[in-house]
């Protein structure tokens, strides 16, 4: 596989070993955990705490681009040495990520992963209440605890943890190399199809109601500004008992000109 047809996701095809991951997990402290960098970019609590770092990182858990450096307070823990050794290649990032009970991440896309020579970002679930959704272009990543995924985060995605309980990844950036890309090109086989989240199936619905009422789809034609349909949208629709997000509607929105797009490229 090469870098440039690269997966949506892919579920690799590794074992690690997932009762002494969360023995680890539980010794902690809580006051280890940092709030993300990123304020702008989440609601709720999100943090983590770093195994590897880069070491010209300008904050704890940020990216950086120096040589990446362990850190002090796992190193008697052999559970996380024995999940790092699985990955045949140089690991640049290692870090544990909570998204607390009602925390959820806005839609962002991370660009810099989609770069020629970027790093691959990996994640493998310890903590997952069974609700929370993971969004990548609107489609729902099913992860389960104790697997391990590529996801291509270039692309938009957002997180959503409605409870109970937090939702813990051991979140890896790592360099591409011979042995990662075919474990990729392995995972995709097995990897399960993707289909919408709660949101996507909610609006959906409300498109279809759009569909069958003129009155309405004219209603909402007049509206030019684009931030004002979306709040349009989103309002119209909790009125039916729909529950989406302006996040939801400007996914559809893009899809909707790539595939306006895509037809003049056939």
């Amino acid at each position: 596989m090469s870098l440039d047809a690269l997966p949506r996701c892919s579920r690799l095809p590794l074992a690690p070993r997932l009762p002494a991951l969360l023995e680890a997990l539980g010794r902690i402290p809580d006051d280890a955990w940092q709030h993300h960098f990123n304020t702008g970019y989440y609601q709720g609590e999100w943090s983590g705490v770093a195994l590897i770092t880069p070491e010209d990182a300008l904050l704890p858990l940020a990216p950086g681009q120096g040589e990446p450096v362990p850190t002090d307070w796992w190193q008697e823990e052999q559970a996380w040495h024995q999940v790092l050794a699985l990955f045949q290649t140089n690991i640049r990032s290692a870090r544990l990520l909570r998204l607390g009970a009602g925390a959820r991440i806005h839609e962002h896309c991370d660009p810099d992963l989609g770069q020629p020579g970027g790093d691959l970002r990996l994640h493998m679930p310890l903590l997952s209440p069974a609700d929370v959704e993971f969004l990548v272009d609107g489609l729902q990543v099913p992860m389960k605890v104790g697997e391990c995924w590529f996801v291509d985060l270039s692309r938009p995605h957002r997180v959503d943890n409605p409870g109970p309980g937090a939702r813990v990844h051991l979140v890896l950036d790592c360099q591409p190399n011979a042995w990662l890309l075919e474990l990729l090109h392995q995972g995709i086989s097995d990897t399960p199809e993707l289909s919408p989240g709660r949101a996507g199936l909610a609006f959906a619905t409300f498109r279809d109601h759009v569909a069958g009422d003129p009155n309405l789809a004219e209603r909402l034609r007049t509206i030019t500004d684009p931030h004002l349909f979306c709040e349009a949208v989103v309002r119209l629709g909790h009125e039916q008992g729909l529950e989406f997000s302006e996040a939801d509607v400007k996914g559809a929105m893009r899809q909707g000109k790539r595939t306006w797009n895509d037809q003049w490229r056939a």
